[in-house]
């Protein structure tokens, strides 16, 4: 008992004239709405012999067609007994022995169709009459998450731990629409011929995976940010819509199964706004600052570091703060080795090694530069420094 395929593509030519009566997609449905019954329609569209019990209802003859983009799913008694993704016009056969329960194409989406079709097929003979309904096969737009404070994860480029309350929409796909109908779908959709849309506030589903999807927005950003494959950095997270919708895919998948045991996937996230808190803030503000002065990330973070020392140490004595400075001398290529060997005490110097000869001060001199051309140090700072190296 199955489909007999009548024609592929659109409604059209000999059958325009010959289908007078036909089941398929409501005109004027939710692109969000997921799963819902077949209508009637074509010319003799609540005047043919349907007219008995619910519309959506199938008998022996009944005529179908599936647009593309989506998938006829047929129940009895609220099991699965047929389904049908190619576009195409098809009739509804209970006796004939050369009819299919699936149609669904030869590619990767037929196959995943077929084996879960093998485990929840209808055990049973289906009887005469079954209830049609059809699945969205596109992306469904405009699922909300949100925080409502705080959520925090480790930052690997950043060195710290990073907060922020975030807020925005991503697009699902139902990559296997049986099994996303034998596990998501409420039997009281089926029973009622509801629809079953994921942004109804009423529909508990949606509910339930706002709630997961929050729960794994901080897995999915540590991922995002921490992958070394992918180098990407915290900043980028507004711009790469479909590379952070993988980080948050594979983390609900690992977490609640969302492809694997419901069928449906992640496609694209919208980050309409993270709002980072105030540490993180300022440490971002720290890191563009140190990107300007090198195009080496790691060397310019470490001098910004020191440069705050430097700022620091002017605000409390000027030059003298600077000796203070032998904390960040191997990022800095020894910059200010020679204050802080300059500054040790002479009994701790005869207890130490000879120190190893400094650097050239001209050459310090233009390290010291950069950080005076780009604001982190005053000139009074820098005049000091150089007055110190050339032994003014």
């Amino acid at each position: 008992m199955g489909f007999i395929k009548a024609f592929t593509g659109a409604l059209g030519g000999v059958f325009a004239d010959q289908w007078l009566d036909f089941l398929t997609v409501p005109s004027g449905i939710a692109p969000t709405a997921a799963f819902f019954p077949a209508v009637n329609a074509g010319r003799n569209a609540g005047r043919g012999s349907n007219t008995r019990g619910s519309e959506n209802v199938i008998s022996n003859g009944s005529k179908i067609v599936v647009p593309n983009g989506y998938g006829l799913v047929t129940f009895q008694d609220g099991r699965v007994t047929g389904f049908v993704s190619e576009p195409g016009g098809f009739e509804f056969r209970g006796e004939d022995p050369s009819s299919q329960s699936v149609f669904a194409g030869d590619g990767v989406f037929g196959q995943v169709v077929r084996n879960t079709w093998e485990r929840i097929k209808f055990g049973g003979r289906p009887s005469g009459m079954q209830q049609a309904f059809f699945v969205n096969l596109k992306e469904l737009p405009d699922n909300r998450f949100g925080t409502q404070s705080e959520i925090y994860w480790d930052d690997s480029y950043l060195g710290a731990q990073v907060g922020a309350v975030t807020r925005g929409t991503y697009t699902l796909r139902i990559a296997d629409p049986l099994l996303f109908v034998s596990t998501l779908v409420p039997g009281a959709f089926i029973a009622n011929n509801q629809i079953f849309d994921f942004t109804d506030f009423d529909n508990p589903v949606s509910d339930q995976l706002f709630n997961e999807v929050v729960a794994s927005l901080g897995p999915a950003f540590s991922r995002y940010t921490n992958d070394p494959e992918r180098g990407n950095r915290i900043t980028r997270l507004q711009q790469d819509s479909v590379g952070f919708a993988k980080s948050l895919s594979e983390v609900v998948e690992e977490n609640y199964q969302w492809h694997s045991g419901r069928g449906i996937v992640i496609e694209r996230v919208a980050l309409v706004a993270i709002e980072y808190d105030e540490d993180t803030r300022a440490l971002l503000s720290d890191v563009k600052k140190a990107d300007a002065l090198r195009g080496e990330r790691g060397n310019s973070f470490m001098q910004q570091s020191v440069a705050r020392g430097v700022q620091a140490a002017g605000e409390n004595g000027g030059g003298q703060g600077l000796i203070g400075m032998g904390v960040g001398v191997p990022m800095m290529g020894g910059m200010v080795s020679g204050y802080q060997q300059q500054a040790q005490q002479p009994q701790e110097a005869a207890q130490q090694p000879a120190a190893p000869q400094a650097e050239d001060p001209v050459a310090k001199l233009k390290q010291m530069k950069e950080l005076l051309d780009a604001g982190v140090v005053t000139q009074e700072e820098f005049d000091t420094l150089k007055q110190r190296l050339l032994g003014l």
